[in-house]
């Protein structure tokens, strides 16, 4: 029921208005001692004040300032003439009512006054709505960034919390966590003090809670209210809850992502949650569920990472032991070997020649396997020793075609070179480039049929002049200057586009029935790729099956 007071001495004026308001149905209060009303506006609300600024008698400006927050939801009407006295007045004034208005005109100013103070209340109450919408967007945004920069799982959970309390300004948050510890533990975040006897009812709560999601299920974690650890943290101490928490207005939460269940959180606080601030909860709870599902992932990947280096490492220690106890044996053997051939220990016959022979191609080929093993560890650990200097890289071609030539022969193939001349230095170790280019040449022999011939050429290529498959695109678009490149081609059995990339993986052969045959570790261009990366150059290939395969390295120039 709307209240109107009148403040007037003036009985004829008091009449007047009291028969007024009662046909307009409102309750009507009058009053005429100035120092009665402040205590009568604080007990009751007042819609309209009527003012009688002709009445004798009253400092209506002192009074007024006196009434200034007690009529801040009230309107305020003045009673007077034309010729208002205290002009002051007027900033008080909402509205004025003169001697001579009749009934129907002072009903319509005070309707027409009640509707602008309905209206400005619901402006108001929008503006206030608007205003928390705009704080908890704010928040939410806030703890989103705060969500988006950090992977550790702890660090997410404390984010919610803190874009809870911004936005909801909790009185007490219960959070059972899967992921802050290595055994779930029950987080308390309370504005006040709160007993052993209320944590130990806010852990049975939430394993009661926790368990009836997962009704007619298996739980994720197996958890009871003994041994469930707290973590507590108290804003302001000196203050203490007590049971009659439970009767605050609360919320809860599970907080998972599909499979994926990290915990779940109950809020409480004392006034009571609009729908705005159970939407803002369940957003804050769901979106953290994203970042520590992705948390997760990555602490699993951190944790393969790790056993997979662990294993990496364990298998080149594998192989560095296991070769260097496979050496010695096998010198004694070649050397043995090496004296029954000779004759020194009897007379060698055909049959034994024959025999001895395969032993002694077979430990050697068996050495040069231990020696890729060897090599590699080397590598892989970085312990592999350089020797670099300024070099012409026809010697190393020189080298390798006199070194290869017998076992070329033997495979009746022709080996031409194709030397640029007036090359500039590399700075490079000869001997590493000297191992590159054998394997390469190697290969090329054990891959290409009798009769057919091998191709070495050295030339001097710009970077950006390269001809390279899509496949080498990470390694060769990277490279810049000028660089010596080098080529192996050879007419063999070729190699098919879609494992040319393969053939520089470690332990790899290309599945065919040359490559049965010929045999080999595998490691020879894993070796080579290894040792050219070493010298900031690149090693790649081109192939077409049956017509054969060319290999090319490249080392930059050096400088002058």
């Amino acid at each position: 029921m709307i209240r109107v007071l009148l403040v007037s001495q003036r009985i004829e004026v008091v009449r007047k208005y009291e028969e007024l308001v009662k046909k307009l149905r409102y309750d009507f209060v009058s009053m005429s001692d100035a120092g009665l009303i402040a205590d009568y506006l604080s007990a009751s609300m007042c819609e309209i004040v009527i003012i009688d600024t002709l009445s004798g008698g009253i400092d209506f400006k002192n009074l007024l300032n006196k009434l200034r927050a007690l009529l801040e939801s009230s309107v305020l009407l003045f009673i007077t003439d034309t010729n208002l006295k205290d002009r002051e007045l007027i900033k008080f004034a909402n509205g004025f009512l003169f001697e001579d208005m009749g009934e129907e005109l002072i009903s319509g100013t005070i309707a027409m006054n009640l509707r602008m103070r309905s209206s400005l209340e619901k402006l108001a109450d929008t503006n206030r709505d608007l205003a928390d919408s705009n704080y908890r967007l704010n928040a939410l945004y806030s703890t989103s960034s705060q969500f988006a920069g950090t992977l550790d799982k702890e660090k997410l959970i404390n984010y919610m919390l803190e874009g809870m309390d911004k936005a909801l300004s909790f009185s007490l948050t219960s959070t059972l966590s899967f992921c802050t510890e290595e055994e779930p533990v029950l987080l308390i975040n309370s504005l006040y003090e709160i007993s052993p006897e209320l944590i130990d009812t806010l852990k049975l709560r939430m394993v009661l809670h926790y368990k009836s999601l997962f009704e007619g299920k298996k739980l994720p974690f197996e958890i009871d209210t003994e041994t469930l650890k707290v973590r507590k943290f108290v804003k302001f101490p000196a203050s203490r809850f007590n049971f009659s928490l439970f009767q605050f207005d609360n919320m809860f939460s599970p907080i998972s992502l599909g499979d994926n269940f990290f915990g779940c959180v109950e809020i409480f606080k004392e006034t009571p949650f609009s729908t705005e601030n159970a939407t803002c909860f369940q957003t804050i709870a769901q979106q953290v569920s994203l970042p520590l599902k992705s948390a997760t992932l990555y602490q699993e990947l951190k944790e393969t990472n790790l056993k997979l280096e662990r294993l990496e490492r364990l298998k080149s220690e594998f192989i560095s032991i296991v070769s260097h106890e496979l050496r010695t044996p096998l010198t004694s053997i070649k050397n043995s070997l090496d004296i029954m051939l000779s004759g020194k220990c009897g007379e060698v016959t055909p049959a034994y020649d024959k025999f001895l022979t395969m032993a002694k191609r077979n430990s050697k080929r068996l050495s040069g396997i231990i020696n890729d093993l060897l090599d590699l560890s080397k590598i892989e650990a970085g312990k592999m020793d350089y020797h670099f200097k300024n070099m012409d890289i026809n010697s190393v071609i020189e080298y390798v075609k006199s070194t290869l030539s017998v076992l070329i022969k033997d495979k009746n193939l022709t080996l031409y070179t194709e030397e640029g001349e007036n090359l500039p230095e590399v700075y490079a170790d000869s001997q590493r480039l000297e191992q590159v280019l054998t394997n390469l040449v190697s290969n090329a022999v054990k891959f290409t049929p009798e009769g057919k011939s091998i191709t070495v050429k050295s030339e001097l290529v710009e970077a950006s002049d390269i001809k390279y498959n899509e496949c080498f695109e990470p390694v060769l678009s990277k490279l810049s200057g000028k660089f010596v490149v080098v080529s192996v081609k050879d007419e063999g059995i070729g190699i098919a586009k879609e494992n040319l990339l393969r053939v520089f993986d470690k332990f790899a052969q290309i599945e065919n029935s040359l490559s049965r045959k010929v045999g080999g570790s595998g490691l020879g261009l894993p070796i080579a790729s290894q040792l050219i990366e070493a010298h900031k150059g690149a090693i790649w290939c081109e192939s077409e099956l049956d017509k054969g395969t060319t290999f090319y390295f490249a080392v930059p120039v050096a400088d002058n």
